[in-house]
Formats: C-alpha cells, structure tokens, sequence
C-alpha cells in the first residue's frame, strides 16, 4: 500500500471499509448540519431569553437574550462533543486501558487499594488491570462496541445488540478464576476474584452497568465507583500488601 509498510499491520479501525472510518466520515460531513442546527436552538434561546426578561424584568433586555442563547449554543456543542468524544476509543483515538486505569488510580489509591496494570499468567490469558483493597479482589478488561450496539441481559443471558455476549465474556471469568487460583495457593489466603468488563463505547441500560453470566460490564466510572462503594471489609492492610506483592511477582508483565 502506497505510505504504508509491510512491516507493521494496518489498523482496522482507520482502513477506509472499517465502521469507524465510516463513523469519522459522516460526522466530519454533518458538521454544517449540526452548525445549522445549533444556529436555530441558539435562536430559540434568544426568543426565551427575551420572554423571560420581559416576565422577570431583568435588565438589559438584550444582554439577557444574548446570555440565553450563547447558553443553548454552549449547551448543544458541549452535547455533540461528548457525543463524539464517548466513542474515541472505539475509533481507535484513545487507549481504555489508560483511561480506566487513570480512574482507578485516582478513585481508590488513598481507599487503601492496589492498583497493577497489564498482568497475566505466564503463557495464559492477560488483564488490564488487577485492583486488590479492602473489599476484595478484581480484574477489569477493557472493550468498545459501535455506539449503536445494545448491551443488555434477559433471562440470565448477556446480549450484544442481537448476538449471545458468553463468548465475549468467558474468557475474561476463566481468568478471574485462574487468578484466584493462583494466588490462593502462593499465599495462603482464600481470593475470589470478581471479573468486570469496562464498557468504552456501547449502550448499557439507564445506570451505566449490567451483569449476568458471572462478570459486570460497566462504564469506566461506574466500575470505580462500585468498587469503591462495597460496604465489605473481607482485607486487611498485611492480606493487601502480600496478594499485591505476589501478584507483581507470580504474575507477567504485558
């Protein structure tokens, strides 16, 4: 391919057939729809800015018009921008890895937990991040859907738009036993692990969390807060620090 190099794989996400480079395209297109748009939600505003002058008698009646619509114009960008924003990592834009790992870290790093990022059993399946703390032990993979695709649970089941979630997911409760194993027999100390899946990019229902199937698929802040929220205290600050050391010596850097 002419730019490129036969030495290093091309990105799916930035080849010209891939859903993403499609998504980048059309948004780039509507630009002007969306500015159109906003022009007429920043003129209703004036409109609603003047009524309500008029009903509470603030004065200058134009400033407060123009405070109102400069208010929806900010209102509308700042909703698109987020919009867009939420699907950096499914574009390929951002690493969720270091978006999760930052909020970990400044979520629950003076709550008394560890936080070890890229671990895996040698020659086995690898995880973003291990978080052990007073309320247990976790292992958090990081995933991205297309915008559009539904993450839901009926009858126990994990469903991705219209497909079965188990394969998606199996893998990474596999790991979270496989971890506990491990470190249940190097240390002595009885782990279960409890397996989430951040959601980057994706639907989840009104709450930002889903869980069926054994594991949690949760949005990235949602999954630090609920870490942070288990009332449980089932470790002390030693039974930390010794599943924290063996894990960084047991367990392989990715």
């Amino acid at each position: 391919m002419p730019g490129g190099s036969i030495y290093v794989q091309q990105d799916a996400k930035f080849a010209g057939s891939s859903p993403q480079w499609w998504y980048e395209k059309f948004w780039r297109e509507d630009t002007k729809n969306r500015q159109k748009s906003r022009a007429v939600k920043a003129a209703v505003g004036v409109v609603a800015g003047i009524g309500l002058s008029i009903r509470f008698d603030l004065q200058p009646l134009v400033l407060w018009a123009l405070a109102a619509g400069a208010l929806v114009a900010a209102a509308d960008w700042w909703w698109c921008w987020r919009t867009y924003n939420a699907t950096a990592v499914w574009r390929g834009r951002r690493r969720g890895e270091v978006i999760t790992g930052r909020l970990l870290r400044r979520s629950l790093g003076r709550r008394g937990y560890r936080v070890l990022d890229g671990r895996a059993i040698r020659g086995q399946a690898s995880i973003d991040h291990l978080v052990i703390g007073p309320g247990g032990v976790w292992i958090i993979d990081n995933e991205s859907w297309s915008p559009d695709t539904d993450i839901a649970a009926y009858g126990g089941r994990l469903f991705f738009g219209e497909k079965y979630g188990s394969k998606e997911v199996k893998p990474l409760v596999d790991t979270a036993a496989a971890f506990a194993e491990l470190l249940t027999r190097e240390t002595g100390i009885e782990v279960t692990i409890t397996p989430v899946l951040a959601v980057h990019c994706g639907s989840l229902p009104r709450g930002g969390s889903v869980t069926a199937e054994g594991i949690t698929l949760a949005k990235p802040r949602v999954a630090a807060r609920r870490i942070k929220a288990v009332p449980d205290v089932v470790l002390d600050a030693e039974q930390i620090e010794v599943l924290a050391r063996t894990a960084a010596r047991e367990l392989q850097r990715v």
